[in-house]
């Protein structure tokens, strides 16, 4: 069968991106044919995956978008899939993977009451109602249990139509068995001994992942806690005014900026502990690589998998609502704690948690929209 998977923008190191990348992988496993459309593509194309970049220009994101959705529409009718998957909100899906927050909630409770009046929030409001709102027809593939209550909460989506899935982490993830040996060897690498301490935080979008927030805390440690500690950034996305605001705070020779990288694994062997005190995460998939590498996660809970790192006892939650002290202190306790527990509870965790297999229960879920659509058509033609 032909798969249509439709995504805006792909580049090698987003969370979302991944995970289409191995929902494609295990589609085409099973023997479907599979098709992306996207305005972008970075990186290496997999000679199994057709990529078509779809030739539509724009001042605006939400009016290339609004082109885009046309442009498929027209395309599709033309060039006949039996499937459409969107990991982005649009009209004329079959399955939705969910990889963005509720947008409604964070247009009315953190924005301001004006945002509701502009063409940005009409456009995404549409989208979004275009596969949440009740008597849509798409499957949504979810992930966090909190988003799921508000999308019901604010569109009364039928509970039929939404499928929860595990994250589905990759396994190169965990602590491997000469994790002592990698650890020493990175922080000889970065000229790190062992008194110093490393903060490491992943994740493109710096401003959704609260990237002020972490330079704000790390300006707010004790000196002698702050002279032997350093923040590493990892992430594809513009550093400048994050640069600035670590010269501000007197905290620039502290944070080292790294663009999006393959050896993510290797970081989290390193590093003394994980920070992600974002605003808003649909799941954050980087917490539990972490967890499952054996590294200290402290997040705020607005996170879709923040009550990983608690089922886990692998780190601490910035409890909302948030409190930029509350954040200071927790950064300051856990650079202090004997963090052995923490880190021997997450491997513990690793071994028996259902959190590895989302690609092919996602693949399922996909398997069964096309059947279904077999049987309508089997039956449309035995009608005629």
């Amino acid at each position: 069968m032909r798969l249509a998977f439709c995504l805006y923008k792909y580049f090698p190191y987003g969370g979302m991106q991944r995970n289409f990348l191995k929902i494609a992988n295990e589609c085409h496993r099973r023997g479907h044919q599979v098709i992306v459309y996207t305005l972008s593509w970075q990186g290496e194309k997999p000679d199994w995956l057709e990529v078509v970049l779809v030739p539509v220009k724009a001042l605006s994101g939400p009016r290339k978008y609004q082109k885009y959705s046309r442009w498929l529409e027209c395309n599709l009718e033309n060039y006949s899939v039996d499937v459409v998957v969107g990991f982005n909100k649009m009209p004329g899906l079959n399955v939705y993977y969910c990889g963005d927050p509720c947008y409604e909630y964070k247009s009315q409770k953190l924005r301001s009451w004006w945002y509701r009046f502009t063409g940005r929030y009409r456009h995404f409001s549409s989208y979004e109602k275009a596969v949440f709102d009740q008597g849509m027809k798409p499957f949504i593939l979810m992930f966090s249990p909190v988003q799921q209550e508000l999308f019901k909460r604010f569109y009364d989506t039928e509970e039929e139509r939404l499928v929860m899935l595990p994250p589905g982490i990759s396994r190169d993830r965990c602590a491997p068995p000469n994790a002592a040996e990698l650890r020493q060897k990175f922080r000889t690498k970065f000229k790190l001994d062992e008194n110093d301490l490393l903060v490491l935080q992943i994740g493109s979008g710096f401003r959704t992942k609260g990237l002020d927030r972490s330079l704000h805390a790390l300006e707010a440690l004790p000196n002698g806690l702050k002279g032997r500690t350093q923040l590493f950034v990892i992430g594809q996305d513009d550093p400048t005014e994050f640069i600035s605001l670590a010269k501000k705070l007197g905290v620039a020779d502290k944070v080292t900026f790294f663009a999006g990288r393959d050896d993510v694994p290797v970081f989290l062997q390193g590093a003394d502990m994980l920070l992600h005190p974002s605003y808003a995460e649909n799941t954050g998939g980087v917490i539990l690589e972490a967890v499952v590498a054996g590294l200290p996660v402290l997040v705020t809970d607005v996170c879709g998998y923040a009550h990983y790192v608690a089922e886990a006892e692998a780190g601490e939650l910035i409890l909302s609502p948030f409190s930029q002290d509350d954040l200071d202190n927790k950064l300051e306790q856990m650079l202090l704690a004997d963090k052995n527990i923490w880190r021997e509870n997450a491997i513990k965790f690793s071994k028996h948690a259902d959190i590895y297999d989302m690609p092919k229960k996602a693949a399922d879920v996909i398997d069964q929209v096309v059947l279904k659509k077999k049987q309508e058509v089997s039956t449309l033609g035995e009608s005629h």
